[in-house]
């Protein structure tokens, strides 16, 4: 095999494809060469740095479910599945804990949501407004119905950790790292022959993985495939308040707001209401204005403390937005059989990269789902209609 040909070729080096370049490597039964493109291996403007950091057991899919709960395994033990060296990494897990709020109007949602998560064995309790008002005294539970927190496995972490224990993991067991852009797929039939690359290097390859972001719908069209995958931008504030809130989770507001703690201060955002505009979206730009008219009195509503708090800072990042049904899509193509597709996470990307890549390696190596059954989340469903819709979105 010649240097410029791999069995496996990941179109994009994030966290999505770096965590399954690593499962593919350390897989016993796998013994192929693997080379992952990656346009900015700084990954200053990549989606994973600049995410919030959290993973959660709250979702409304039983497959998110176990996904998650293989995340926070995962995370736990980090360093026995990526130390290098002697070199055993940490990424900073605070295991404190979401708290989704309810008004009356999405507390039958809330309910189902949490027998989805019970059945799945998450550690999640509801709690109806004075149990709210006793457990977070901070809280104003005016327009609340109930509460659902989880217990463990929950939190926050440093994304850029995670991704650089992947990559360096993955670089020690012989994955090739090249900075490029992919500028061309070539096709044979129902396969990928080969990839053209912006430096005019050609990469032949055995699998082609799409793990390219707010980019994969770009990197399918090469191959002549469609896919509903939008780049939206998502803005994160920070900001200090003088009032400490005693044992504060990430909270997710009726109203779509969230806010955690980040080091002495807290962060906050909110994703556009449906029927919102949200066009896509490729530029980093902050929307000051956006803290201002809506966050600071919604904060301020939810946590009297908030009235006075002071913003300290700002960044933007993007979501991978599936317009479908906001749940990835995943596994190979139907007709083009060896492009598997890693796409449209829709903000959970970072929180589901070790089981998704441990779940492509598998389909790779072993043509199927091994560890998890991810099926319900093949391409396949798009052109059926029939969306698999997570409601637990934030």
């Amino acid at each position: 095999m010649s240097d410029t040909s791999f069995d496996v070729v990941v179109v994009g080096g994030g966290v999505i494809g770096s965590a399954t370049a690593y499962f593919l490597a350390a897989c016993p039964d796998f013994n192929g060469r693997i080379a992952v493109i990656e346009k900015d291996p700084s990954y200053q403007s990549g989606a994973t740095g600049r995410s919030a950091g959290s993973i959660r057991q709250q979702f409304s899919t039983p497959e998110n479910v176990a996904i998650s709960r293989f995340g926070a395994t995962f995370l736990k033990n980090i360093g026995d599945w990526l130390e290098v060296e002697g070199q055993r990494p940490d990424v900073q897990l605070q295991e404190k804990g979401y708290l989704f709020l309810a008004s009356r109007g999405g507390l039958e949602i809330l309910r189902n949501s949490h027998g989805v998560q019970r059945a799945g064995g998450a550690q999640v309790v509801l709690l109806d407004p004075e149990g709210l008002r006793q457990r977070f005294p901070w809280i104003s539970v005016e327009g609340l119905a109930a509460g659902s927190l989880g217990l463990a496995d929950e939190g926050w972490f440093d994304p850029f950790a995670l991704l650089q224990a992947f990559r360096a993991k993955a670089r020690s067991l012989g994955v090739t790292y090249l900075a490029d852009t992919v500028t061309d797929l070539e096709q044979i039939g129902h396969k990928i022959q080969g990839v053209r690359l912006a430096s005019g290097a050609r990469l032949a390859c055995g699998w082609l993985v799409n793990a390219a972001g707010i980019q994969g719908r770009r990197v399918a069209r090469m191959a002549g495939l469609e896919i509903p995958v939008h780049p939206r931008k998502r803005c994160v504030f920070v900001f200090d308040c003088r009032e400490r809130l005693q044992h504060c989770p990430l909270v997710i507001d009726p109203s779509g707001l969230y806010f955690r703690p980040e080091g002495e201060g807290y962060i906050c955002g909110i994703s556009p209401a449906e029927g919102e505009a949200d066009p896509d979206c490729e530029d980093l730009e902050v929307d000051h204005h956006l803290f201002e008219e809506r966050l600071w009195p919604l904060l301020a509503e939810r946590v009297p403390a908030f009235e006075a708090i002071k913003l300290t800072g700002a960044w933007a990042g993007h979501y991978d937005v599936n317009s479908f049904d906001q749940n990835a899509i995943l596994g190979p193509h139907p007709d083009v059989t060896n492009f598997l597709f890693a796409n449209g996470f829709s903000g959970h990307g970072l929180q589901q990269s070790p089981a998704v890549g441990r779940g492509l390696m598998e389909q790779i190596v072993y043509g199927e789902w091994r560890s998890l059954d991810l099926s319900r989340f093949s391409f396949e469903r798009i052109g059926r209609n029939e969306p698999v819709r997570e409601l637990a979105v934030v």
